[in-house]
């Protein structure tokens, strides 16, 4: 936290509830987005990020302020709905629901923005195969760039188990990514899905 909302923060836990207010306002959303991107539905997404926030304001005197509020914050959110959809035991994730990294600003021209979107619902597909454990690392690794060692706090993961996933779910969304290509299209020399977002910068990696 920058500023005020360190201030924010000092008296959100000192029991200050109009602090701990301007600090849902200003991680409402990023909270939120997680929460959709991993269930799926909005909501679902609106449920779990009130629980989120209700969590975070009962365990805010444990807060440890060396360590980021924002990937404090969004673990929480992330560990909630991994527990959300382990207890459904079903994929619940659309192909048509869940949203992708934000995107470049697009080039004039609607072939361009035709493009962009076919990207875009491959992306979900790919997203799509994965478990609920694995659907939460890649989003948490991928999406919002977490540390090997806070996604394996927020899951209860070793660091060898993490890369593990992490490795496996690369591999199948490659796979499936191909799949879903034209014959013409398909090159050995690109077995990674060719996303504009730090996504494929990693999964090249």
């Amino acid at each position: 936290m920058q500023g005020n909302e360190s201030e924010w923060l000092l008296k959100a836990q000192s029991g200050d509830a109009q602090a701990f207010t301007l600090i849902v306002e200003t991680y409402q959303r990023p909270v939120f987005n997680l929460c959709y991107r991993m269930l799926g539905n909005a909501q679902d997404a609106e449920d779990a990020a009130q629980e989120t926030f209700v969590r975070a304001y009962q365990a805010l005197k444990r807060y440890d302020n060396s360590r980021a509020f924002s990937t404090w914050l969004l673990s929480i959110a992330a560990h909630y709905c991994v527990d959300q959809i382990r207890k459904r035991r079903v994929q619940i994730i659309s192909v048509e629901e869940l949203p992708v990294p934000d995107l470049p600003e697009p080039s004039p021209g609607i072939e361009s923005d035709l493009g962009r979107k076919e990207e875009q619902q491959k992306i979900r597909a790919v997203l799509n195969i994965l478990d609920s454990t694995d659907r939460a690392a890649v989003v948490m690794y991928y999406w919002y760039d977490f540390s090997y060692e806070e996604i394996c706090q927020a899951l209860s993961l070793s660091i060898s188990a993490l890369k593990s996933r992490l490795h496996r779910a690369r591999r199948a969304m490659a796979e499936e990514w191909l799949k879903q290509q034209p014959p013409a299209k398909i090159s050995a020399a690109s077995p990674a899905p060719p996303s504009n977002h730090l996504m494929a910068e990693r999964m090249a990696s």
